[in-house]
């Protein structure tokens, strides 16, 4: 039979208030009585009921986190930092991975409403108007994380996308190259893809270099879809001397690709990307890539997410975090 918080308080010799402030961290219990109270409760196994404390304080301690792709070792260094921060202050976590499909974020978003959530972390590419209109009718703070609203309505947590990509194409620029190629992400991906492919855009623009149709693929940021785009940027004439990836996991398909046709990285072709996950280290030549701060992001967010919550003045809603060139052996300067 389940233990409640009577069976405690009979064997303890207490009242079932006293077992409550015990339980609950009430600093006015004597330590005598406290020692008892959890005595008590390692005998008979007694485990709080947190949906019953939850409905009494209107908090349940947790918060409700919405990830595109579990299986993406971006998201998990974002996850890990929303972990320690929300352990830090006393939260738990339910982590939902949505598969990167709409229907899936907007079902999961409800479903850990309904689930009385005391705040909300999403994480996740494009946020449609479909997203915004359940977020308003939620009754808890919401962190966009790694991610932002057109309109820049919502709280979020993220970094420039466009500066990450103008600087890095710079570096290929710097070393000597014009003839640069982009695996883009999806361009209605107002970060990973739209911003990116901006930056890119602007960098070569500001060198006086022409920005070539031609020479922009887009993938679905996964190894697979820069195997195409590289075989495609190989048949052209001339063919580029530089690829920029999106994101690191097509960058490293595309190192395998040029070295699959006979070819070598940085030699023949150079490649750069953004993200630095630890296959960025790697992978053969190692990738030189833009950091992004993924532990920070999820850090910053869910600090955030707990000023929203506990109602704290907040200066900043929408926050900025500096991204960092990581050079490695994917380029060099051209002979």
């Amino acid at each position: 039979m389940t233990v409640t918080i009577y069976d405690v308080a009979r064997e303890a010799g207490v009242s079932m208030a006293t077992v409550s402030r015990v339980v609950n961290n009430n600093p006015n219990v004597k330590p005598q009585t406290r020692k008892k109270v959890f005595e008590a409760i390692e005998r008979l196994g007694y485990r709080p009921n947190a949906v019953a404390r939850g409905l009494a304080s209107k908090k349940t301690t947790t918060v409700g986190v919405v990830i595109p792709d579990i299986s993406n070792s971006i998201f998990a260094e974002v996850a890990r930092g929303i972990e320690d921060i929300a352990n830090m202050y006393h939260y738990n976590i339910i982590l939902c991975n949505a598969d990167k499909k709409k229907e899936k974020e907007i079902r999961v978003i409800n479903t850990l409403l309904e689930k009385q959530v005391d705040g909300l972390l999403f994480m996740g590419g494009v946020v449609t108007e479909e997203h915004i209109q359940a977020f308003r009718t939620s009754s808890v703070p919401v962190v966009l994380c790694g991610t932002k609203d057109e309109n820049q309505a919502m709280a979020s947590v993220d970094i420039d996308h466009e500066a990450a990509a103008f600087d890095a194409v710079n570096v290929l620029i710097e070393a000597g190259h014009r003839d640069i190629a982009m695996i883009s992400g999806t361009l209605q991906d107002p970060a990973n893809g739209f911003a990116r492919y901006q930056g890119y855009k602007r960098a070569l623009e500001t060198a006086g270099i022409p920005v070539r149709d031609e020479y922009v693929r887009i993938g679905n940021y996964r190894y697979e879809s820069s195997v195409d785009a590289v075989n495609y940027f190989l048949e052209l004439s001339p063919k580029p001397s530089a690829i920029f990836s999106a994101t690191d996991e097509m960058a490293i398909g595309a190192i395998h690709t040029i070295q699959d046709n006979g070819l070598r990285v940085p030699e023949d072709i150079a490649v750069i990307s953004v993200d630095n996950i630890r296959m960025a280290s790697m992978v053969r030549p190692t990738l030189t890539t833009v950091a992004q701060p993924m532990y920070d992001i999820g850090a910053v967010s869910m600090r955030l997410l707990t000023k929203l919550m506990n109602k704290e003045s907040t200066e900043n809603m929408q926050v900025i975090l500096p991204h960092e060139i990581i050079n490695r052996h994917s380029v060099k300067a051209r002979a």
